[in-house]
């Protein structure tokens, strides 16, 4: 089988826990996952099968959207709700609806974040969590991420007690760490603050609707029906320009030929999605070394 099955991961589960039951349930062990999601956070999880693997990649940077609730008052190790309490802070003053949309506004945009001590970030080789597990503070590399939205899912005016909670919505890029982003949003506030609860709404462009869980992938696998529920390889890239050619250039395409920029290359694109009809072929970009041609990055056919 080749395509994207758009999971809904639960919670307790790792990203790559859901990789291994999905290579159970089809008996097949070309099955990739397309950006992790914390054992505490539910929501969607393209899973990539067969040659839908070479597209991981393009299916992350499409976008993410998440709903979560962000409690100011105190922090936590892990900046969610799974974690040891560093600092406590009452919030004696009252905080107003237009104070936290103009932080919203503040944190929309290229922001720079840097990854959680509990995290897969990986430092000299090593991945965070194990440095945290062990008790070893090390530096972390900051990056800069983008927050495409930042809506506020509550419409209260004024926000007050010694701990406040708000839902939030945020549509993202890839790399976004939303536990780091409920930090900061406290931070600006003047407290310690934290992730209390997230779901993952949306990914690679596929929402909760479109999902289906492990239970029912068993049930679809038994029914030889698991095709019913499967994207096409069209759609993890359907944000690429397009480049449509003839079967002539076909074969070319399919054993992975540098070529001469076509006339009818889309625009001043880098990269293009090369089509044969309907049908997805390869990812071409401008050759980096060699003006005047093209190059494949990904084939995606025999």
């Amino acid at each position: 089988m080749n395509g994207i099955l758009p999971l809904w991961k639960e919670k307790g589960m790792t990203s790559h826990d859901c990789v291994f039951k999905v290579r159970k349930i089809l008996k097949m062990k070309k099955v990739g996952h397309t950006g992790t999601l914390d054992p505490d956070v539910e929501g969607v999880l393209p899973i990539c099968l067969g040659r839908a693997t070479k597209l991981s990649e393009y299916i992350m940077n499409s976008g993410k959207m998440y709903e979560g609730e962000v409690t100011i008052g105190y922090s936590t190790t892990t900046e969610d709700a799974s974690g040891e309490v560093v600092e406590r802070k009452p919030v004696y003053s009252r905080i107003s609806r237009m104070e936290i949309l103009d932080i919203f506004r503040s944190l929309t945009g290229e922001i720079t974040q840097t990854p959680p001590m509990f995290s897969a970030v990986k430092v000299n080789g090593k991945r965070l969590y194990e440095y945290a597990r062990q008790g070893i503070e090390v530096e972390r590399p900051s990056r800069i991420v983008r927050i495409d939205k930042l809506e506020l899912l509550d419409d209260r005016e004024w926000f007050e007690g010694e701990t406040i909670r708000f839902s939030f919505r945020v549509s993202c890029s890839k790399g976004t760490y939303i536990r780091t982003l409920a930090v900061m949003i406290g931070e600006k506030l003047g407290y310690p603050a934290h992730m209390s609860k997230l779901v993952r709404t949306s990914s690679g462009g596929f929402v909760k609707q479109q999902c289906v869980t492990l239970d029912t992938l068993a049930q679809l696998q038994e029914n030889e029906a698991v095709p019913s529920v499967l994207h096409p390889l069209e759609k993890g890239v359907e944000y690429l320009p397009k480049w449509p050619i003839n079967d002539t250039l076909a074969k070319k395409v399919m054993n992975g030929s540098v070529l001469d920029v076509p006339a009818d290359w889309p625009g001043k694109a880098q990269e293009a999605a090369v089509f044969e009809n309907e049908n997805l072929l390869a990812i071409y970009q401008l050759h980096p070394a060699k003006p005047g041609k093209v190059k494949p990055i990904k084939v995606l056919v025999d």
